[in-house]
C-alpha cells in the first residue's frame, strides 16, 4: 500500500455508483486554468458528513456562502483541491456558481511545506506585517495604515486583475 499526500483525500473506486461525467472546469484569478474529475482516481466520492456528525467543511461552506450571497471568494491555496468540489455541489443545489471569481492566493508555511496556523502550532504573527511582506510591500508601522491599504489594494489590482 502506497503512503497518502496530506492534504488529499483518497478516491472512492465507484464500486456503487454510477459513472456520471462530473469534469469540473473553472478559473481560478490566482492559480489559472484549474480541472478536476470528481468521478475520476482524482477525488471520487467525498463525504458531505463527517465521522463526528458535523457537516463537512466543502459543503458547508456552499451553503453558508450561498445564504450570505457571496460573490467573490478568497482561499488560501491549501484549499484550491476542494473547489471543484463545492462547484459541484453549487450545481447540485441550485446556488449560483463563483467559479469565475475564485482566487486562492498563497499561504504562509513553515520549513516543513505546512501551513502555518493554530493547528500546526505556529506562533502568533502581526498580520498586517505579515501581509504586506507578502504582497511585496516595504514593511512599515501599523499607524501607516492609509499606505499600507492603498499598496495592498494596488498589488492586489495587479495580480488578479480587475474585480
Amino acid at each position: 500500500m502506497h503512503a497518502h499526500a496530506r492534504h488529499s483525500t483518497l478516491a472512492y473506486p465507484g464500486t456503487c455508483r454510477d459513472d456520471t461525467d462530473a469534469l469540473i472546469d473553472f478559473e481560478d484569478r490566482w492559480q489559472g486554468k484549474q480541472s478536476q474529475d470528481l468521478v475520476a482516481s482524482e477525488v471520487g466520492d467525498f463525504a458531505l458528513r463527517r465521522a463526528d456528525g458535523l457537516w463537512a467543511y466543502q459543503l458547508a461552506v456552499v451553503v453558508d456562502d450561498a445564504e450570505a450571497g457571496i460573490t467573490h471568494v478568497v482561499r488560501g491555496a491549501d484549499l484550491l483541491d476542494l473547489t471543484a468540489r463545492q462547484i459541484y455541489l453549487q450545481r447540485c443545489l441550485g446556488v449560483p456558481t463563483l467559479s469565475s471569481l475564485i482566487c486562492t492566493c498563497l499561504v504562509v508555511s513553515n520549513d516543513a511545506g505546512e501551513k502555518l496556523s493554530k493547528q500546526t502550532g505556529a506562533a502568533p504573527l502581526d498580520a498586517l506585517v505579515q501581509a504586506a511582506r507578502h504582497l511585496g510591500i516595504e514593511t512599515m508601522e501599523t499607524e501607516w495604515l492609509d499606505r499600507f491599504y492603498a499598496e495592498a489594494i494596488a498589488q492586489w489590482a495587479h495580480r488578479c486583475g480587475p474585480q
